[in-house]
C-alpha cells in the first residue's frame, strides 16, 4: 500500500540555499536538500488500485508552467512537534494547480485535506524545541528570499510510512504545458 503525495520539486539552486539556513535547534530533524519540495496534496496510504486511479487523473491535468518565489520562514505546531518551513508565495496559478489535486482526491473517494493549503517547504521537524531557539531561527531567517523560478512539472511521490521525511520515490512526473 503506497503512501502518496504530489509535489513540486525545487531546482538545485533553491535546495542549496534552503539547506544553508539550518540552525542549532534541539531535537530538530533537518530535511536533506534532495528531499526539499512543495507538497501540493497528500493522499496518504492508498491501495494499488487507488494509486493507479490517482496517476491516471494526474496525467490529465492541463496547466501552464508557473513561477514560484520562496520568501520568509515560519513554524507550524504547538509545544510538541513543530515544523519549521520556508514560505512560498501563493499565486493564482499555484492555487489553481493545488485545487486540481484536491478534486482528484475527491474523485477517487478520499476526504478533504486535514488543513487548508498553505504553500511551504518543510525544512525541519523538531520535537519539543526550545521556544527561544525557534524564535532565534525565525528572526535570523525571516528575511529569506529566493528569486523566482519556473516550475515546468509536478510529480507524484511515494514515501515510507512513519513521521515524515524521505527517502521519496518518483512514481510519475507530469509536465506543465
Amino acid at each position: 500500500m503506497p503512501r502518496l503525495f504530489t509535489a513540486i520539486q525545487l531546482p538545485p539552486m533553491a535546495r542549496t540555499q534552503l539547506s544553508l539556513i539550518r540552525s542549532e535547534i534541539g531535537g530538530a530533524r533537518w530535511m536533506p536538500a534532495d528531499n526539499l519540495h512543495l507538497t501540493l496534496r497528500f493522499f496518504g496510504d492508498v491501495s494499488d488500485a487507488i494509486a493507479d486511479e490517482i496517476a491516471g487523473h494526474l496525467d490529465a491535468i492541463e496547466a501552464a508552467p508557473l513561477s514560484l518565489t520562496i520568501e520568509g520562514t515560519g513554524a507550524f505546531g504547538g509545544t510538541g512537534e513543530r515544523v519549521l518551513y520556508a514560505a512560498v508565495i501563493e499565486t493564482p496559478e499555484l492555487a489553481a494547480l493545488q485545487r486540481a489535486h484536491d478534486r482528484i482526491a475527491r474523485a477517487v473517494g478520499l476526504g478533504a485535506p486535514e488543513h487548508a493549503f498553505k504553500p511551504h517547504v518543510t525544512l525541519a521537524r523538531a520535537r519539543h524545541p526550545r521556544a527561544s531557539q525557534v524564535a532565534r531561527f525565525l528572526a535570523e531567517t525571516g528575511g529569506l528570499k529566493i528569486p523566482a523560478f519556473t516550475v515546468s512539472e509536478f510529480v507524484l511521490l511515494s514515501s515510507r510510512p512513519g513521521r515524515g521525511g524521505g527517502p521519496y520515490a518518483l512514481e510519475l512526473a507530469v509536465p506543465l504545458a
